[in-house]
């Protein structure tokens, strides 16, 4: 039996990355285990949910038993990234450890700090804010542990994502307004290349790594559209809305004035330097490796995450990114 026949486990199955692999992997085929603190969420029909905290090493052993892969989807609230993301990776390396499964851990480009074009994986990492930092520390750790012997892992990058369910800057700031509740709000540069990723997509580049043995070991950009901008991106949500978008152009400074008000905004307001520059990956290395990958248009991502928002109710924000 391969990894790929074995069970798929998903660990932070309930945020916008989680639920999008889960859903990738049952339209695979595949056998899931969907993991998040409750152990309670919608999911399709087949699919096992269990409830655990990824801190906790030995309940994670518990739940990737008999696991050909882990992914790890884990999104710690801002406030909590120092006191709990690393243990939280420790805790899935193990249980992907003891279950002899190989890890595919989510990750963003937050390592890479400023840059002037398009992100390939063999910049070097210079991070510029306190969270850069981390991510660049965690990625080293998850690859370390491939190196070392200890378990098989790959990392699956994406620029900025959208879709349902996802919290991005490119999430219910600009569609909730869309819809016609209050002005989008928008953060940056409005004519710097902006390359976002929908979030299906993203589920299906991170299940292609799960089942490609020749990518292990590595970091991998995975395949985007060409980068449009966000005047781009908001001219063509409003074209999809069919109504007029207001936009509220927000500076660093009134980002952080609000985050006094607002502690997610505050923690966030240092990563807005990427909406001042080029954001958008090159991921000619996972097609050349792996294929094409799948690519959703703008027009169709912004249609389906419309129809999200529409149909779902607004809720508390505690994080942003995966």
């Amino acid at each position: 039996m391969t990894d790929a026949d074995k069970v798929h486990v998903v660990v932070g199955a309930s945020g916008g990355t989680g639920s999008a692999l889960v859903r990738e992997l049952v339209g695979r085929g595949r056998r899931v285990r969907a993991v998040n603190r409750s152990g309670r969420m919608a999911v399709p029909a087949g699919v096992e949910v269990m409830a655990a905290d990824a801190t906790d090493a030995r309940r994670m052993q518990e739940v990737c038993r008999g696991a050909g892969v882990v992914y790890n989807a884990v999104n710690v609230p801002f406030m909590q990234w120092r006191e709990s993301f690393p243990a939280a990776i420790d805790g899935v390396l193990a249980g992907a450890g003891a279950a002899g499964a190989r890890m595919v851990f989510v990750d963003d480009t937050w390592m890479y700090g400023r840059v002037s074009g398009s992100m390939t994986e063999d910049l070097p990492y210079r991070p510029v804010s306190n969270k850069g930092v981390l991510r660049a520390w965690l990625a080293e750790r998850v690859l370390a542990a491939h190196t070392s012997g200890r378990v098989r892992t790959v990392i699956g990058r994406a620029p900025e994502l959208y879709g349902p369910a996802v919290e991005s800057v490119l999430g219910r700031n600009l569609f909730r307004p869309a819809l016609g509740k209050g002005p989008a709000l928008w953060v940056g540069d409005m004519d710097q290349p902006l390359g976002p990723m929908f979030i299906d997509d993203f589920a299906h580049g991170l299940a292609d790594l799960g089942e490609h043995e020749a990518t292990l070991g590595k970091s991998w950009h995975l395949p985007t559209p060409a980068p449009t901008t966000a005047r781009g991106f908001l001219d063509l949500l409003s074209a999809q809305a069919q109504r007029p978008l207001r936009v509220l152009r927000l500076g660093a400074t009134t980002a952080r004035v609000l985050g006094l008000a607002w502690p997610v905004l505050q923690e966030g307001a240092e990563m807005l330097y990427q909406f001042r520059q080029p954001h958008s990956v090159d991921a000619t290395a996972y097609r050349t490796a792996v294929g094409p990958g799948q690519v959703t248009s703008y027009a169709d991502g912004i249609d389906a995450t419309l129809q999200w928002y529409t149909r779902t109710p607004s809720r508390p924000l505690t994080a942003i990114g995966r």
